[in-house]
């Protein structure tokens, strides 16, 4: 067994937190523009949050369930992941050729021994022995694709283009939707505009 090596200090020092609340998106009719604004793909899947503490990986559901027995394989891709500690915020999907996600092709690969599930990463909470929610959206992001970059967990892009056009190359692709974060907000565990 490896010892994870960790990389500088970060943030605010806590103890780790365990299961956080997951901050949840608000369905609006339009796509917010303007420079404050960057926005990423909407996922069809599962939204779980990953954490690292002990020398141990446990991903958990949205609601805080243990799901690292059925999430076998993201477990094992976010033990290669070079932190002592973390909490990753992210979406476990099965991936098309295409790009695309069906959430009825994740419900049926859980049935067997999951081989094609993906963890999609958008947030990083905790970083060895660091509270991270209260930096900028763009600085926890630029440190989870750092994190991630080795490994087999896939990074979720921001794009910093007009929401709409945004929405409608979403659409034209066949994507499930748009997801637009303010780019300088804190994390704010529950729904949120």
């Amino acid at each position: 067994m490896s010892v994870r090596r960790k990389p500088p200090a970060i943030g605010a020092k806590a103890p780790f937190p365990g299961f956080i609340e997951p901050a949840l998106a608000t369905s609006f009719e339009k796509v917010p523009s303007g420079e404050r604004w960057v926005h990423e793909i909407k996922f069809d899947g599962y939204r779980v949050q990953v954490h690292l503490a002990n020398e141990a990986v446990n991903v958990y559901t949205r609601r805080g369930n243990d799901w690292t027995k059925r999430f076998r394989k993201i477990a094992d891709d976010a033990w290669h992941i070079a932190a002592g500690s973390a909490i990753i915020d992210g979406e476990v999907v099965v991936p098309a050729k295409d790009g695309t996600t069906d959430f009825s092709v994740l419900q049926n690969e859980l049935k067997g021994k999951s081989t094609k599930v993906v963890l999609v990463a958008f947030d990083l909470l905790y970083l060895n022995g660091y509270d991270l929610r209260k930096l900028p959206l763009t600085e926890r992001k630029a440190h989870l694709k750092r994190l991630v970059d080795s490994t087999d967990i896939q990074y979720s892009e921001s794009f910093e283009i007009d929401g709409p056009k945004m929405y409608a190359h979403a659409c034209k692709v066949g994507l499930e939707g748009v997801v637009s974060k303010v780019r300088d907000s804190t994390y704010h565990s529950g729904r949120g505009n």
